[in-house]
């Protein structure tokens, strides 16, 4: 149990080569399967199927989506939903107290730099729309799904667009982001060019 919650942790490895799916094997033995449920793919699928493919195997009522890579800390995520009865609360470090530790100045600007074009574009009712950490609740994720076609790191965009869309409301955590303790960071130049093609899509579209 966690803060009062039954819990299960779904991993999702993409055939990653950083070891990944060898730690999730170890903690499922020394957990139980019953908590460490890993469901790994041969390769790269994207991060929309993966989240269709986690979605198979939850069991509960929310859906928290976040990176296992040590970049994010479990926090009032669901003290903040009960507070609204909101149908997803997200992450924020562009609003209250939340930051980022230990990125350069460039990846920086760069997050800055897409969060204030989409913000712009998009008028999204939520300040971090590239981030994904986020809580939703298990029906209002399926829907969700079932309207979003954007790949890479545009469908974290998407997904708050469309629920803004269909009248799902949204209550923001501010979190402070600590880059990753180990591995590398997968964003380079086709992921930005990736994104700023996405963006405009979706500003054509929504």
């Amino acid at each position: 149990r966690f803060s009062g919650n039954n819990f299960e942790i779904i991993i999702i490895d993409d055939g990653s080569p950083d070891g990944t799916q060898e730690v999730a094997e170890q903690l499922e033995r020394i957990y139980g399967s019953d908590k460490i449920l890993l469901r790994p793919r041969p390769s790269k699928l994207g991060l929309g199927t993966a989240y269709i493919h986690g979605m198979k195997h939850a069991t509960g009522n929310f859906i928290v989506i976040m990176d296992a890579d040590l970049s994010h800390h479990v926090s009032w995520y669901f003290i903040k939903q009960k507070e609204g009865n909101f149908d997803i609360v997200s992450g924020t470090r562009y609003k209250g107290n939340g930051g980022v530790y230990g990125w350069d100045l460039k990846r920086k600007l760069i997050s800055r730099g897409a969060n204030f074009l989409t913000q712009v574009l998009l008028r999204p009712g939520a300040s971090d729309l590239t981030g994904s950490f986020r809580l939703y609740r298990k029906e209002v994720l399926q829907k969700l799904m079932e309207k979003c076609v954007s790949k890479g790191y545009v469908f974290q965009m998407e997904m708050i667009v469309r629920a803004r869309q269909l009248g799902y409301t949204i209550g923001e955590v501010p979190i402070t982001f600590v880059d990753r303790v180990y591995g590398e960071s997968k964003l380079g130049g086709n992921e930005i060019v990736s994104f700023l093609k996405g963006l405009l899509t979706l500003f054509a579209t929504t």
